[in-house]
């Protein structure tokens, strides 16, 4: 639970109550004026070892100067920043565990600062708990109140509002993706989706193993031919009917990548629950436009399948055909988040959308060329300009990356209308290469978010170890401002 209050920050009975600090050369300071000269002497005193650097949380005892019972200094950063306001709420309420309440007196100039603020907060305070019970010491606060002078204004409650469905519908991509493969396949995860749009006005529709036959959805057919499990599409749907413009979303959603015949080694099996983080970001993103009564059609496509090794597993060197019959020649069966995707986007601009997103962890080329934290976007000129701007406004790292045409040519296969692999450099270009071949004259952006979608280290701000529900945010503000 979140809370706005333009109380001071002094007289609240928290638990924590949590203020921000910055440094000037290397000396802290303490950011607004919420704490007693007494007290906040005591937190930038040498000693205490506080120095503004991001990510660190000291706390001190409160005594009588306030009303809380620990004080406690988060490093900021820039504080007209606010991602670094986010960032700093996040890495609060992620390590102040084992208590009730915790307020924030950060400096929030206006509703967008309070809202970042709140939003920080709620996606720091995350903790997956389905197959055990945290400690008390370990979990997040159950109350979270956010100091801002407007609190009483339309402008921040509604900010603050949004804030909440924002950070349920990543929490939501988190618990997905944290999800073990033997209880997440294709099947449980369209049921997943049928659940959580129960009671809403979503659309939901599922394709099982023969419809998807049926329908010529051959690369979803491949893929998850070699698993006992077998594929499903799943397309999610927001119409509202005051809606002027629509976008669809195709999420890649292997619940499980063994890398199929192809077969990956162990060590790149481990985190391969993750690789249906894509399908995920596009179930939470049409739950949370549907839940903040968004005008604009949205309708999200989950290509599910689990790619496994097997005797009825598909073969390099097979040929088969994707939905709207283009041929392809699968050389490498560990590509195969491509051949989903490409039954997706094909079903997607069948219904003539004014624009087409794609959202998959899809190459280690990207990790490579950008790193866990930055993700890539691809696609035409306006929709691949408009997802940068809408990453820069949600606080998420998207960077642009181009389509070079001659990297088509490696793609050329001597049996089929195209290959699924090229040359192994610019991997990441040449996979959203290959699915330009799919969208046609569509508006289209392909997000390339295999780094960041799954933190295999330290957890820093608000963004846990484990599922990060990348690509939501961004998405969210792109309808927003469509």
């Amino acid at each position: 639970m979140i809370t706005l209050t333009s109380s001071s920050a002094a007289h609240l009975s928290v638990d924590v109550l949590v203020v921000g600090v910055t440094s000037d050369d290397g000396t802290p300071r303490l950011l607004g004026d919420a704490l007693p000269a007494s007290l906040a002497g005591v937190l930038t005193s040498p000693a205490l070892g506080l120095t503004g650097e991001v990510d660190q949380v000291v706390r001190v005892p409160a005594g009588d100067a306030v009303a809380a019972d620990v004080v406690a200094a988060v490093g900021v950063g820039d504080p007209s920043d606010r991602e670094a306001l986010r960032r700093a709420a996040g890495a609060a309420t992620r390590q102040l565990t084992g208590v009730r309440s915790v307020a924030l007196a950060l400096p929030v100039r206006d509703a967008d600062d309070a809202a970042a603020v709140a939003e920080g907060a709620l996606l720091g305070a995350y903790a997956y708990t389905r197959y055990h019970d945290l400690p008390a010491a370990k979990r997040p606060a159950e109350e979270i109140t956010v100091v801002a002078p407007q609190a009483r204004a339309a402008a921040a409650k509604a900010a603050v509002a949004r804030a909440e469905v924002l950070a349920a519908a990543v929490h939501g991509v988190r618990d997905l993706v944290n999800a073990p493969p033997r209880d997440l396949y294709p099947a449980a995860f369209a049921d997943i989706a049928k659940a959580a749009a129960k009671g809403t006005k979503i659309k939901v529709t599922v394709l099982d193993e023969k419809e998807l036959a049926a329908g010529g959805y051959g690369g979803l057919v491949a893929v998850g031919q070699g698993s006992s499990r077998p594929p499903r599409l799943v397309k999610v749907a927001w119409t509202p009917a005051r809606a002027k413009r629509s976008v669809a979303l195709v999420g890649k959603g292997i619940t499980f990548d063994s890398g199929g015949l192809s077969l990956k080694p162990p060590k790149g099996m481990e985190t391969m629950k993750s690789d249906m983080a894509g399908a995920a970001a596009v179930l939470h993103t049409v739950l949370a436009a549907a839940a903040l009564k968004l005008p604009i059609a949205v309708t999200g496509w989950l290509c599910l399948a689990e790619n496994m090794p097997s005797g009825t597993a598909q073969r390099p060197s097979d040929v088969i055909t994707q939905r709207g019959g283009t041929t392809v020649e699968v050389l490498n069966t560990d590509a195969e988040g491509r051949l989903v995707l490409a039954d997706g986007l094909v079903a997607a601009c069948e219904e003539a959308p004014d624009a087409v997103i794609d959202v998959a962890t899809l190459t280690g080329a990207q990790v490579i060329a950008l790193g866990t934290r930055v993700s890539a976007v691809m696609g035409t000129d306006d929709m691949r300009t408009a997802v940068v701007s809408a990453a820069a406004e949600a606080g998420e790292a998207f960077w642009p990356m181009p389509l070079p045409d001659e990297l088509r040519a490696g793609l050329n296969s001597q049996v089929a209308d195209i290959a699924n692999v090229g040359d192994r450099a610019g991997g990441m270009l040449t996979a959203g290469v290959f699915l330009r071949e799919f969208v046609g004259s569509t508006p289209w952006a392909h997000l390339d978010i295999a780094g960041p979608a799954f933190n295999e280290h330290a957890a820093w701000g608000y963004t846990p170890a484990g599922g990060t529900g990348v690509a939501v945010r961004t998405m969210l503000r792109l309808l927003e401002n469509r």
